[in-house]
């Protein structure tokens, strides 16, 4: 008897479907129990389509995938149905993929089944309300484990997972590395440390090397098919109490990455509708591990990047402290253009450096690399500030104009702050290029920001010149520079910036340089949980990089609080060509009388600065030095303000008519200071005048010249 009719005898038929050519061939009894003419045995598609309840078709393409992943059979339940859509009959279809040019041939039989469901919208195992809790539990589980940063979050949101039905209560990851396979995280699954099995060779029986080594799932419905099968591994598997298992590949990219392993308290069948749900949370799980072991590298070779860039500050500076931080941009790769260094010099002096390439990408911070190098080999030569700029200027502006040329990316520049200080004396040299000026804040708790001379950023113009400016740190006085990542952040601008940082270095009363180093960041981007890690490390908008230099007072440790006594000192130059420092010098001024008592005389003071300095630049060929400072002397604070200039003509009191444009300066500081003069110099002359904080107004004390 041939074996078709021994088929046809039992209702069975035998189709083949060739995907590929879109074409179903079907013996007799195949045709029959879909209602097609046997006399034509090749049908198209379509026609074999129309004969099946459509959701059940669309399904079949998820049982054939399954079970070409799995070397299994592909075995669902259809819906045969008329032209009017009436379900005639069941059949069940069970076949073999076979792939075949990226497409498959299906093998396989059709044989109706007992029950048979009258209407259109009867539900069976393939659709119904199952099949819409797996289709949203899918959901879910992709968008959790697509959010999910890093392994232990992928490893946590599995174990959270709640599949429909038959949810496991214990999972295991294991990762295949060479011929090893180890547990890389697990839940509700024996500790590695107690378990022989964490650690492996590929050819272990056990079934996660076994689902290693062939690339598809091994399905354990109960405990005599574990120990069946897996009679090493099964001792340790039974103390576990659990009835089913599943293990699964994790494949990404066509390899095979490692091993899922989910077991259940209760027996579990691993139904196609339970394979399927679980070869996909399998496949997504592999993307996530995947995706957050490449951000995990990343984040590696950032921190190694960082720590091999960013410098250690050395050894201690005798008399005083340094303080820095260094806080990348968030988001891909943790590495940008910010940095800072400490050179010791060969005259005994340190150079502190910080600065910023333009972006935050690798080349900014390759370029950072070699600008930072270049300028610490300049200045271990012996250059002074001036000409190491300029000569890292020129060097910036060769690498970048020979990578332009080459068709890479266009021209970069760099901002650059270099100090040499002295320690003995406190003494600072400060070249500027288009980098952020320094603040200082005193030995009382003033904040002043520091007007210094400066040049274009570096790289622009290879000749530009870099001049110098001179001041000294006093003793319990810190100096602070940084990049303007912390300081235009959030919306703010150079100077409403400052404003921000300005509570926080006036009250570091009881903190070490250290601790305020962390408050100065924290005031931009809050704590440092939230700064370093999570979703508010990719919101910074620039890398930060901060240097505090403190001249500690002889006998003291650490930052004083603010002294009511203290004296407090300004300096700057206003140069002929340079009128517009005029406002700078106004603004120091009334930032040093920020706590005065009395309003309208800090405006009084600002106005005699004006006018003196104005004063020089007109009628002097030469510049003007202001300095200015406040003291206390038998319990009243004092302000006295000097102007220097290099002219041997002394000034006279005039009486100016109603529309005169000048000779109201000495007057004015005969109406409005308490004492004033003039004193002549070798090279020069200079114009005082003091105000006494608890002076009463009116008439002031004048003075002599």
């Amino acid at each position: 008897m041939r074996t078709e009719d021994v088929l046809a005898a039992i209702a069975t038929g035998l189709w083949r479907w060739d995907n590929a050519a879109g074409a179903v061939t079907l013996d007799a009894e195949a045709a029959r129990l879909l209602e097609l003419p046997a006399g034509s045995p090749t049908f198209p598609e379509s026609v074999i389509r129309a004969r099946f309840h459509p959701v059940d078709w669309n399904e079949i393409n998820g049982v054939v995938s399954l079970a070409i992943a799995e070397g299994t059979l592909a075995e669902g339940r259809l819906r045969v149905v008329d032209d009017e859509g009436r379900v005639l009959r069941t059949v069940r279809s069970r076949s073999k993929p076979v792939l075949k040019d990226g497409s498959y041939l299906l093998h396989g039989t059709l044989q109706e089944v007992a029950e048979q469901t009258e209407g259109t919208a009867a539900r069976t195992p393939i659709t119904g309300d199952w099949r819409r809790s797996r289709e949203a539990f899918l959901l879910d589980a992709g968008r959790a484990l697509a959010e999910a940063r890093s392994t232990a979050e992928v490893l946590r949101v599995a174990a959270s997972l709640s599949m429909p039905g038959f949810s496991p209560d214990g999972l295991a990851v294991f990762g295949a590395k060479g011929d090893r396979l180890t547990i890389i995280g697990h839940h509700g699954h024996q500790s590695a440390g107690d378990d022989p099995f964490s650690d492996m060779r590929a050819d272990t029986d056990h079934p996660a090397a076994e689902v290693v080594r062939s690339g598809r799932a091994v399905y354990l419905p109960s405990p005599e098919e574990y120990n069946r099968r897996y009679p090493t591994s099964w001792p340790l598997a039974q103390r576990l109490g659990r009835q089913s298992w599943a293990y699964l590949p994790l494949i990404v990219a066509g390899r095979t990455m490692g091993a899922w392993m989910a077991a259940f308290r209760h027996p579990v069948a691993f139904t196609p509708d339970e394979r399927s749900v679980l070869t996909t949370v399998a496949r997504m799980l592999a993307q996530a591990l995947t995706r957050a072991g490449v951000a995990e590298t990343e984040r590696e070779l950032s921190l190694g990047l960082q720590r091999s860039m960013m410098p250690v500050l050395g050894p201690a500076i005798p008399g005083m402290e340094v303080a820095a931080r260094y806080v990348p941009t968030g988001g891909g790769l943790q590495v940008g253009g910010d940095w800072y260094d400490m050179i010791p010099l060969p005259n005994g002096r340190i150079a502190l450096v910080i600065g910023d390439v333009q972006g935050h990408d690798v080349r900014a911070a390759g370029l950072m690399g070699q600008l930072r190098i270049a300028l610490r080999a300049y200045a271990s030569e012996g250059h002074r500030p001036d000409a190491v700029l300029s000569r890292a200027s020129r060097f910036l502006h060769g690498i970048t104009d020979t990578a332009q040329n080459a068709d890479c990316a266009g021209p970069r520049f760099a901002t650059c702050l270099y100090l040499e200080v002295d320690p003995a004396s406190g003494g600072v040299e400060i070249a500027r290029a288009g980098h952020p000026e320094p603040a200082v804040r005193m030995s009382d708790g003033t904040v002043l920001v520091r007007p210094t001379e400066g040049g274009l950023p570096l790289g622009i113009d290879p000749d530009s010149d870099y001049p110098t400016t001179r001041l000294a740190l006093e003793p319990g006085e810190t100096m602070m520079i940084c990049t303007d990542g912390l300081l235009e952040t959030g919306g703010h601008d150079l100077d409403t910036g400052w404003d921000r940082l300005r509570a926080v270095l006036e009250n570091p009363s009881g903190q070490s340089l250290e601790e305020l180093a962390d408050g100065l960041v924290q005031a931009v981007h809050g704590p440092a949980s939230h700064y370093t890690t999570g979703p508010l490390a990719d919101r910074r908008e620039d890398d930060v990089a901060l240097v505090l230099l403190s001249r500690v007072p002889e006998g003291a440790e650490g930052l004083e609080g603010p002294a009511r006594g203290a004296r407090r000192r300004t300096a700057m130059t206003i140069a002929q060509a340079e009128p517009e420092k005029i406002a700078v010098a106004r603004n120091q001024v009334r930032g040093l009388l920020h706590d005065w008592a009395d309003e309208e005389q800090v405006d009084s003071a600002v106005l005699m600065v004006s006018e003196m300095v104005t004063n020089v630049l007109v009628h002097t060929d030469g510049n003007a030095l202001l300095v200015a400072e406040v003291g206390s002397r038998d319990g009243t604070r004092r302000l006295r303000v000097e102007v220097a200039d290099g002219s041997d003509d002394l000034p006279h009191k005039r009486r100016p008519g109603e529309l005169a444009s000048s000779g109201r300066g000495l007057v004015l500081m005969e109406m409005l200071a308490d004492a004033w003069g003039v004193d002549p110099r070798g090279e020069g002359k200079s114009i005082w005048f003091e105000l006494y904080e608890s002076a009463a107004k009116g008439e002031g004390e004048n003075g002599t010249a």
